[in-house]
């Protein structure tokens, strides 16, 4: 392992719940709800991760000598890649071609949930540089001395993005459909930035959920029962199952998070008459919502918008939050008001001449990747600069 500083302490730890949630929110879960420890700890406990999905906890912890947590990072070894939304399939297969295994490898994200944020998470009153570094080169040395093909940081926010490019990782680019709040004072004034054939468009998606007689009404966590996650849950698991997916997220899991994180769980049900026929699951922050998870009993037109979208949108109006990010992929939702924005992973790789191969595979689709942002921005709702 790479040498410490002498007042730290490293521990590598494969359950949450050995950490104190105190100590483990003040770097970071207080501001961000997948990365709390009520969030991380729920999956461990409730048979979201473990041999059958691929996720094995391996978080870095960094104490002062007989202290206080003063780092983190929070860490898991991977048998595949489901769940991580940054597919690297090409990445395997030269492994395989080279005669190496790419599996187990190290991955540092929150599984399941393409939301950029903090990874290297840091005390706010110790000194963020060198800690971050002390966290890149142990985790680092950590998958060196397991023999693990790699290390992986992924949907990193601004400032550990730079941390890692610091540090020499290979930067890889992604895109994603968010929307921002330029100061809306309701939802038609944010359609008023439209051409009048989009905001018409939006318009009429909206009218016809209302004239098919489905009604929404948000909930959060703290105002839900049993009986509205299990109605989630079972939607949860057909989509997944209609689409070919894995449903990993729990019945249990559901339940726990809605009564720990409250406030920061946002459940949109839709219902026709007193009839649910679909819901969307949302979590927020002090300033972003978060899209996660939808699912319906029958099919309405115009309701996977309604509900995913413009509820998403008029909840961000009506709370003053800044950003809306709907989850992964989508280019339909550029013409809602989602527009393009860039996401980054960061990647160390062991073997010294896949190393460079990646970070050159990382370059190239970098530049394919920002002239294809460039062209989808034509794409754009909005009128001229609006």
């Amino acid at each position: 392992m790479a040498e410490i500083p002498a007042p730290l302490e490293l521990s590598v730890r494969d359950r949450l719940d050995a950490i104190s949630p105190k100590e483990w929110d003040r770097l970071g879960g207080e501001e961000d709800p997948f990365l709390s420890h009520a969030f991380l700890s729920a999956l461990e406990r409730h048979g979201c991760l473990g041999p059958a999905f691929g996720w094995y906890p391996r978080h870095l912890l960094l104490h002062e000598r007989g202290g206080p947590l003063v780092a983190a990072l929070p860490l898991y070894a991977k048998t595949n890649n489901y769940g991580e939304f940054v597919f690297d399939w090409a990445w395997e297969q030269a492994w395989r071609q080279a005669g190496l295994a790419y599996y187990p490898k190290l991955v540092s994200a929150v599984p399941y949930t393409p939301a950029s944020g903090r990874r290297l998470l840091v005390h706010p009153e110790r000194p963020a540089g060198p800690l971050r570094r002390t966290l890149v080169q142990q985790a680092a040395a950590f998958a060196q001395a397991q023999g693990l093909s790699g290390l992986h940081w992924l949907f990193t926010d601004a400032a550990d993005t730079r941390a890692l490019e610091a540090e020499g990782l290979a930067l890889r680019m992604g895109c994603q459909y968010h929307w921002h709040n330029r100061g809306y004072r309701d939802f038609e004034d944010f359609l008023d930035g439209f051409t009048s054939k989009r905001r018409k468009n939006v318009h009429r998606e909206r009218r016809r959920v209302r004239e098919q007689g489905i009604e929404l009404r948000v909930l959060h966590g703290d105002e839900t029962d049993p009986g509205h996650w299990r109605l989630f849950h079972e939607l949860y698991e057909d989509t997944f199952r209609r689409k070919g997916g894995i449903p990993t997220l729990t019945l249990p899991f559901f339940l726990e998070t809605a009564r720990t994180l409250g406030r920061r769980v946002v459940l949109i049900l839709a219902e026709s008459g007193e009839r649910p026929v679909a819901a969307a699951l949302c979590y927020r922050s002090r300033d972003t919502l978060y899209g996660r998870y939808w699912g319906c009993h029958e099919e309405h037109d115009g309701l996977h918008f309604e509900a995913c979208y413009y509820q998403g949108i008029d909840y961000c109006l009506r709370e003053g939050l800044a950003r809306f990010e709907p989850g992964a992929q989508g280019e339909h939702k550029i013409g809602r008001g989602f527009l393009p924005t860039p996401t980054w992973s960061a990647h160390w790789i062991r073997e010294p001449g896949l190393r460079e191969a990646v970070a050159a595979y990382c370059r190239e689709e970098r530049a394919a990747m920002e002239a294809r942002c460039d062209a989808l921005m034509e794409l754009s709702p909005f009128r001229g600069d609006s």
